[in-house]
């Protein structure tokens, strides 16, 4: 992990973003890093746009807001409207594969997650789709080791919904290794190319 992150969490109220991000703090706290949680409230509660912010560092955390994301998910098309606005030409983006692609975002910086659908279809569950997120994003950035976000998780999920969770956790997980897998494949796949390009000859010997 970098010294620093800022995570930018975006859905619709009932989502759980707020949830995650809480999530996400309580991880760092755990793997003893610093950290500061924020929400929105008010009329995004009852299904507008919501953000949920997370600062997550190595070293003491001055101001404690969020104002140069280096990571935002959106859940929603009305959040990504709203908050994929103004970023940082680092900040990875990721969102649901039912939403459209922000022109604004390169696509070197936007991943594309089925995370609604496999919380729906995988996990058995809609309502663990934050949780299958948190697996998700965790996987992708690194912040905390797995045992750690799982604690955290457990930590603030009802009780006897334990099982699901763990399942969506690792759903949300297993989606991001086949994500890295794919782009280290196709990566490599692009290395390999001018060897391949049309009319080039072989400098291969022959025996």
């Amino acid at each position: 992990m970098s010294d620093r992150m800022e995570l930018r969490l975006t859905g619709s109220g009932g989502q759980g973003v707020i949830l995650a991000s809480v999530i996400f703090a309580e991880a760092a706290i755990i793997a003893g890093k610093y950290t500061a949680q924020s929400q929105s409230y008010g009329p995004e509660a009852r299904g507008g746009a919501s953000k949920a912010e997370t600062l997550i560092s190595d070293e003491p955390i001055g101001f404690t807001k969020v104002q140069n994301p280096t990571f935002l998910m959106a859940l929603t098309q009305k959040s990504l409207d709203k908050y994929a606005v103004n970023l940082p030409e680092d900040c990875l983006v990721m969102i649901d594969d039912s939403l459209e692609k922000p022109a604004n975002v390169p696509e070197d910086k936007l991943v594309i997650m089925p995370i609604l659908k496999t919380a729906k279809e995988e996990v058995g569950r809609q309502q663990t789709a934050n949780i299958v997120a948190v697996g998700c994003i965790n996987e992708l950035l690194h912040i905390v080791n797995r045992k750690e976000i799982e604690k955290a998780v457990m930590m603030h999920i009802p009780a006897g919904t334990e099982e699901i969770n763990r399942k969506a956790l690792t759903a949300g997980e297993k989606m991001a290794q086949e994500y890295l897998a794919a782009s280290q494949s196709k990566a490599g796949s692009h290395a390999e190319a001018p060897d391949k390009a049309p009319g080039k000859k072989s400098s291969a010997k022959k025996a």
